[in-house]
């Protein structure tokens, strides 16, 4: 059972309105099962709107952010800890290394930079967490048609597509990550794939 959540979000709130909306719906699911939030620990866009939400539930929020990006994500001072660390990287290992869990909502390059380490991590057996996206308004359509495109051409085992957990509604993908059994795979490369 999660304790804590993960959450890598956009620093924008995007050109659709249901991208907030599932940032302060994940937020109250979040906290309505007493998970503590897990964040990038900027007060700006869907990150900070999620944070926001939680804490106005009454929740717990862990914050993580790099020194150099204090000013640019407009660190949040207001939650109920915020980090800081020295690097990207050692955020990432933080985060991950608080967290019970991990989604994505909708962002851009560093929200899917973030989602793909912790994915990455999982095919190569460094964590056993569950991994999802929460696809609001149908954002990650194109990437997930493009992920089975990935295992279609060869380049990605079904078994490792099958890491990524998603859905469209914060609390049956809870639920999903809640019951989530890491698969067991032994060799991840057979020797006709080198």
């Amino acid at each position: 059972m999660m304790k804590s959540v993960c959450v890598f979000a956009g620093s924008n709130t995007g050109s659709h309105g249901d991208y907030a909306e599932a940032a302060r719906s994940l937020a109250r699911e979040l906290t309505a099962r007493g998970y503590t939030l897990v964040y990038g620990g900027g007060n700006v866009g869907l990150m900070g709107i999620l944070a926001q939400t939680v804490m106005d539930q009454g929740g717990r929020v862990i914050g993580v952010i790099p020194e150099a990006l204090m000013k640019r994500e407009v660190a949040d001072y207001s939650i109920t800890d915020l980090r800081l660390v020295d690097s990207m990287h050692e955020r990432k290992a933080l985060m991950s290394e608080l967290s019970d869990g991990v989604i994505a909502l909708p962002g851009g390059l560093g929200t899917l930079e973030e989602l793909f380490e912790m994915l990455t991590w999982s095919q190569l057996g460094i964590h056993g967490k569950p991994v999802a996206l929460l696809n609001a308004a149908g954002y990650y359509d194109d990437l997930l048609t493009f992920l089975d495109q990935a295992v279609d051409n060869g380049f990605m085992r079904p078994q490792h597509r099958g890491l990524l957990l998603t859905g469209t509604e914060p609390g049956p993908l809870l639920d999903s990550m809640d019951t989530w059994q890491t698969p067991i795979t032994e060799h991840w490369l057979d020797s006709s794939d080198t």
